[in-house]
């Protein structure tokens, strides 16, 4: 004999608000690491380095350009994280940050350590 099934209703997963204090402290964090990056870069360039990264590069050409290229990707982690957790995915909502702080800082290791 076939039983009918019984949908099954999962747990919500846990919500937060989205500036609470792990986000604040991750978006600080990464914005201070976007401009240890910014100049770091802006001092290599101007010593006669290169920038690495093909993106940034574009860039590199005026102080300006850089500084907008840093804050945008500062900017644009807080708003990729946003969608994130308006879609219910908040380990990739704090993922973004971390992702974005490790490369920062291996940007700013490698120019420090290089010069």
């Amino acid at each position: 004999m076939v039983k009918p099934v019984e949908p099954v209703t999962l747990p919500e997963a846990p919500s937060h608000r989205f500036w609470d204090r792990k986000n604040s402290i991750l978006f600080a964090t990464n914005a201070a690491l976007c401009t240890a990056d910014f100049v770091v870069t802006r001092n290599n360039l101007h010593n006669g380095g290169q920038e690495l990264n093909p993106f940034t590069r574009v860039f590199a050409g005026s102080t300006t350009g850089l500084a907008l290229n840093f804050a945008g990707e500062a900017v644009g982690v807080v708003g990729v994280s946003y969608l994130f957790h308006k879609t219910g995915h908040h380990k990739l909502e704090r993922a973004v940050s971390l992702l974005n702080i490790g490369s920062s800082a291996a940007a700013v290791t490698f120019d420090v350590v290089q010069h």
